[in-house]
């Protein structure tokens, strides 16, 4: 089965990348960290990504901003329950090592892509993709 266009995002890979490590970090965890702290931040995590393929599917930069914002938002949770689960010892500093990188990568490259939606649109069909980029 082939890529849809999503799948060769960078920034979506990235964001399976740290959906993934955060689920194996998730499941070593005891039953209570795993429904409480766990559960909340796998379902961030997971969420990065599960917005950026929905907006990609929308047909419209508009859609496709929004869904972007909301995996920022999504980003920005699954980090404060990072800082959370740290705090209350449910992380080593290995398992921070290893997510710090994928963070400190998928956090700007969101914001990239982000301002990337209709400027190639823009480029090549007159002013509907700027005006598209500019109405956020």
């Amino acid at each position: 089965m082939g890529k849809t266009n999503f799948e060769k995002l960078r920034v979506y890979q990235l964001s399976e990348k740290l959906a993934d490590q955060v689920w194996e970090i998730v499941l070593g965890w005891n039953f209570f960290a795993r429904i409480t702290v766990g559960r909340q931040l796998v379902s961030d995590a997971d969420s990065v990504g599960a917005n950026i393929s929905e907006g990609a599917g929308r047909g419209r930069f508009l859609d496709n901003k929004r869904f972007v914002r909301i995996a920022r938002g999504s980003m920005n949770e699954t980090q404060h329950w990072l800082r959370r689960a740290y705090k209350r010892s449910l992380l080593t500093d290995q398992q921070v090592g290893n997510l710090k990188p994928v963070i400190e990568e998928l956090a700007p490259t969101l914001n990239a892509y982000l301002k990337s939606i209709g400027d190639v649109a823009g480029k090549s069909s007159g002013t509907r993709g700027t005006t598209s980029a500019k109405s956020s």
